[in-house]
């Protein structure tokens, strides 16, 4: 619990480049459970590399991202195996304010997962020193992931 507040507090202290990822999944559960967050004007930067047609400054700056899209970009920057299989998740919520943008997302998993792997590609085309955290908690295995510009995937085996 304290790795999580530790990584909270990252966010608060922006122009730190800083991602953060938790995945939950019970025990015998076939559902995991991911949250993730960041600084909007990162992902506004991030999201005009992604989708270079993307233009907020035609409409005025509140332009809104569809939730579909935003989910697209996710899934593309981000990718989650569990077994050596690539899932694909479900856009349950979309939160933003001034400061950040949150997404819940709902993935299908193993009941009983062995491996993990993520691949996180979040802002590394802009920020030389991002960090991508990611919080694992699956079946009572935790740790704690920094995945960043020269490192952008790791793989673990669960117990």
């Amino acid at each position: 619990m304290l790795k999580v507040l530790i990584l909270n507090a990252l966010l608060f202290f922006h122009p730190v480049h800083v991602t953060l990822i938790t995945i939950n999944q019970a025990q015998e559960s076939d559902t995991l459970k991911v949250f993730f967050r960041m600084y909007y004007d990162d992902f506004l930067r991030d999201y005009k590399l992604y989708n270079p047609a993307f233009k907020p400054e035609k409409n005025g700056e509140n332009e809104k991202i569809p939730d579909e899209l935003i989910k697209k970009y996710f899934s593309d920057r981000v990718q989650i195996y569990i077994n050596h299989k690539l899932l694909s998740g479900s856009l349950s919520k979309v939160s933003t304010d001034s400061y950040e943008i949150r997404l819940d997302l709902l993935y299908r998993s193993d009941k009983k997962p062995r491996n993990f792997k993520i691949r996180n590609q979040i802002l590394i085309s802009l920020y030389s020193d991002q960090s991508n955290m990611v919080y694992l908690n699956i079946n009572k295995y935790e740790n704690a992931i920094k995945l960043t510009v020269d490192h952008i995937e790791e793989e673990l085996k669960l117990k």
